[in-house]
């Protein structure tokens, strides 16, 4: 009877020790007594007791959130800047066995390509041209890593900080463009105001009957409005032998 249950709670004690399952993203990489066999998974995996260890990995992808980084622009302005990268590990065996932390190598990485990367632009550039500087980013960081069998699939710039200073002058200078748009829309308003009515002269001039037909225009709206008082536009043409007579 002690035999029958000391055979039993051996097979439970080697069957939980050499089974292992794994999902349908995850490998585990093999080390059979130190030494890498091979990366197996998904599904039912059996290992030698004692002498076969697994050291799981994860294939999805990853968002790591790389803090916020003092970067100097190339202008010398001072702004802190954080970014996410997505990657995913495609090589589980090298995930393992070249790198000790891979996240964490990834993230020490990623801090100081931001601060080499970013340091190299102006602050302009800096804000209109994240594609450009997400693209670059991601390219020197998949590079580095590919040793390491993982693969970077983008870079995203979060969010860049300014200095109060440089907001506040950033803000005052965007107020004097749009100041200076509203100016030129108002000259050029004036200027097509000026120009149709230089062309509407042009034919009074030429067809003084046009003038009158206007005159009864205006009297005729002025009529139509509940007015207490109505003034009437004399042409000067009308008073000017009256002029000359007492000349």
């Amino acid at each position: 009877m002690i035999t029958t249950i000391a055979i039993v709670a051996l097979v439970i004690f080697f069957l939980s020790v050499a089974l292992r399952i794994l999902n349908e993203y995850e490998r585990g990489v093999i080390f059979r007594l130190g030494r890498v066999i091979t990366a197996k998974g998904p599904g039912l995996i059996v290992l030698l007791p004692i002498i076969d260890k697994m050291v799981k990995v994860s294939l999805r992808l990853v968002a790591l959130d790389v803090d916020p980084q003092d970067v100097i622009t190339r202008d010398n302005v001072s702004v802190k800047v954080n970014a996410v990268i997505y990657f995913r590990v495609v090589d589980a065996t090298k995930a393992i066995i070249e790198v000790e932390n891979y996240t964490y190598a990834m993230s020490q990485l990623a801090q100081t390509t931001i601060r080499s990367v970013c340091g190299q632009a102006e602050l302009d550039e800096l804000l209109a041209e994240r594609d450009k500087i997400n693209s670059e980013l991601q390219e020197i960081l998949d590079m580095h890593t590919d040793p390491w069998g993982i693969k970077v699939a983008t870079v995203e710039l979060k969010h860049i900080d300014l200095p109060q200073e440089m907001q506040r002058a950033m803000a005052r200078q965007a107020e004097a463009e749009r100041e200076r748009r509203a100016k030129i829309i108002n000259a050029e308003g004036e200027y097509q105001a000026a120009t149709r009515l230089s062309e509407a002269s042009d034919i009074i001039a030429k067809n003084p009957v046009a003038l009158q037909l206007r005159y009864l225009q205006t009297v005729n709206e002025i009529s139509t409005e509940n007015n207490s008082t109505i003034i009437f536009p004399i042409p000067i043409d009308l008073l000017s032998p009256f002029l000359k007579k007492k000349e």
